[in-house]
């Protein structure tokens, strides 16, 4: 009889095993992240996209935001700066410019590139969108830093 209840168990971890996601982050300089996680929780262009076990094959377009990994109790949040990320087969892979543990992004800096925005030009279309994007970052990273706080 025990062992049909050791044997359960083992069906139970392996259930509660294969229901995680595999997650990566990588930036140019560095893989930041390559893990199972239980949830991620994506700054897609658009808004927020919660990723789970099963969840359909996509590719998101990135914005400047909070980044959020939960595996069990803990979550880590990291600032990433745009990007694209792709979820296939419980694959979740980020790609992106930055990746900032959110820890380590400073209210300071994140006001430095306010005001770096705030003083680019915007004559020119293009100029207009760099100017944009930069605000968008700006206000990314401050929302990690005070959501750290």
């Amino acid at each position: 009889m025990s062992t049909h209840i050791e044997s359960v168990g083992e069906e139970k971890g392996q259930k509660a095993a294969g229901h995680r996601i595999h997650c990566v982050i990588v930036t140019p300089e560095r893989t930041w992240l390559d893990e199972l996680v239980d949830s991620v929780i994506l700054p897609a262009d658009d808004g927020e996209l919660g990723v789970l076990h099963g969840h359909s094959p996509l590719i998101a377009r990135l914005g400047h935001d909070e980044l959020r990994i939960r595996s069990g109790d803990v979550v880590r949040r990291y600032f990433v700066d745009g990007g694209f990320a792709q979820v296939r087969d419980d694959v979740v892979t980020i790609l992106t410019h930055r990746a900032v543990p959110a820890g380590q992004v400073e209210t300071s800096a994140a006001d430095a590139e306010l005001e770096r925005a705030e003083s680019l030009p915007a004559v020119t279309d293009h100029q207009f969108a760099d100017r944009q994007r930069a605000f968008a970052r700006a206000r990314g990273m401050l929302r990690v830093a005070r959501h750290r706080a």
